[in-house]
């Protein structure tokens, strides 16, 4: 086992690594070419009997482990949404790791609790929310979403479903649009709702939910007997970063006295920027917001900005007090394990503490604006291209296109040549996007969003992408 002065020595090579990495991972290809059980296979089937030596244990990392990592601090990686990380962020973590701390509650670390309570207010002011919102840092937008629908239930019910189960009276609805993030169907089926009780409203040519469609579900409801419970307003749908009218649903959960849960994972560190405000108007009248640092705003995964009108309700949801948790400090601070569904919580807000300063509002202001206008220029140059077409708005970073090949179509052929594609870039390790399906046509998607993206990272990709077409064709 390592000690102290062995420690060190370790370490510094490590970061050294860690350096080294960073500065070189354009070079690694960015998806992983290991095939299925090629990383297992090559491990030991039993843990060894006897200590092993760190250098040999990181050598293995190194032979075994790397090759079998996708790349996603790649310049070059533009699927999914980017999980970003920074030289600060990093740097936190490994303080994070080093103290160790459980940061359930107050006691067990008063300054985890007080820097998150901190935070969380300087995220509030930067993204222009309300003053009456609460903060919490949730690990991902899954969990939040979950704690949202349980607390809805419970307010609703009277905290009586948490207390003796669910009766027959209560017939919950939750509606969402159809391009709406796939945890909302998990909340719904964890917190006892039921899949057949979420009602996905259809979306307009922009892809967003259509305010019309959502009365009328829930009026057929309400005249079914059913209970209108919950309402999820995606700014930044997963697919196409579609945006929700928020304050004609805001206006509709008013009227009809249901939660109005705005899910803006990805795109609510666009907030930062004045001229995306918009997105939120109506936002005064919202029970909840959830959106990842962890995505855009360079603070390694994972740290989840949740945020609340009524935090006396989360808290009575989630609340639970053995004697070994009693303090003689409740009800003087925040003890976060009452504000969402784990017990043990992570010292989560030292890196987003780390990385706010070192970039500082104007700094992370820039990257984001830089990342916009990128993907901007590139729907320019596909749009210009005679085989190339626009499938969604470009709001942000995410741009949605497919190949059009020449006298084809044949949607179903049309499709299978743009798979092709993909899986063609992917495999040459050059660079990684993904793909989604708009009114069943395949979809290449390419998001611009990792910290250190460029604009000569993005051409190579259109490059790229115009001679990988050309070849399948």
């Amino acid at each position: 086992m390592l000690n102290a002065k062995e420690f060190r020595v370790q370490a510094h090579q490590v970061v050294d690594w860690i350096a080294d990495y960073l500065e070189e991972v354009e070079k690694y290809p960015v998806k992983s070419k290991v095939k299925p059980r090629e990383i297992y296979d090559k491990l030991p089937g039993q843990a060894p009997e006897t200590g092993e030596a760190i250098d040999a244990i990181f050598q293995d990392f190194q032979d075994i482990i790397l090759p079998g990592i996708t790349h996603w601090q790649s310049p070059n990686f533009f699927a999914y949404f980017p999980a970003n990380s920074s030289y600060p962020s990093v740097l936190a973590e490994m303080l994070t790791a080093a103290l160790g701390a459980q940061s359930m509650i107050w006691e067990t670390s008063p300054a985890a609790a007080e820097l998150e309570e901190r935070v969380l207010g300087w995220l509030k002011k930067m993204t222009g929310l309300p003053d009456n919102f609460e903060g919490v840092i949730q690990d991902g937008a899954s969990t939040a979403t979950l704690a949202t629908i349980i607390t809805a239930r419970e307010k609703s019910s009277g905290y009586k479903v948490n207390e003796s189960g669910f009766s027959r009276s209560e017939d919950f609805r939750v509606y969402c649009s159809t391009e709406t993030h796939s945890s909302i169907e998990k909340a719904v089926k964890i917190a006892g709702i039921g899949k057949q009780n979420l009602v996905k409203i259809d979306v307009d040519e922009k892809l967003s939910l259509k305010a019309d469609s959502l009365v009328r579900a829930i009026e057929e409801d309400i005249g079914r007997g059913k209970k209108p419970l919950c309402v999820v307003a995606s700014l930044g749908t997963t697919s196409t970063t579609a945006i929700d009218p928020l304050n004609k649903i805001a206006a509709i959960c008013s009227k009809y006295k249901t939660w109005l849960h705005v899910d803006a994972a990805f795109a609510g560190t666009a907030l930062v920027l004045p001229e995306y405000r918009w997105m939120i108007e109506g936002i005064g009248q919202a029970d909840s917001l959830v959106f990842n640092p962890h995505k855009w705003m360079f603070t390694n995964f994972d740290c989840s900005a949740y945020f609340v009108k009524d935090k006396e309700a989360l808290i009575r949801t989630f609340e639970i007090l053995p004697e070994y948790l009693k303090t003689k400090t409740r009800g003087k601070v925040n003890d976060y394990r009452d504000w969402g569904i784990p017990l043990g919580r992570r010292f989560r807000a030292l890196k987003l503490w780390f990385v706010i300063r070192n970039f500082g509002i104007k700094g992370i202001q820039e990257k984001i604006r830089l990342h916009i206008a990128l993907a901007k220029e590139l729907e320019q140059q596909i749009a210009k291209h005679d085989n190339f077409e626009i499938m969604a708005p470009v709001t942000f970073n995410t741009v949605c296109f497919r190949f059009m090949p020449e006298l084809e179509n044949d949607t179903e052929k049309i499709n299978s040549i743009n798979e092709k594609i993909l899986y063609r870039l992917n495999e040459s390790g050059e660079m990684y996007l993904t793909h989604t399906k708009i009114a069943g046509k395949y979809t290449l998607r390419l998001a611009i969003g990792q910290t250190n993206v460029a604009k000569r990272h993005v051409d190579r990709a259109w490059q790229l992408i115009r001679k990988t077409a050309l070849e399948v064709s």
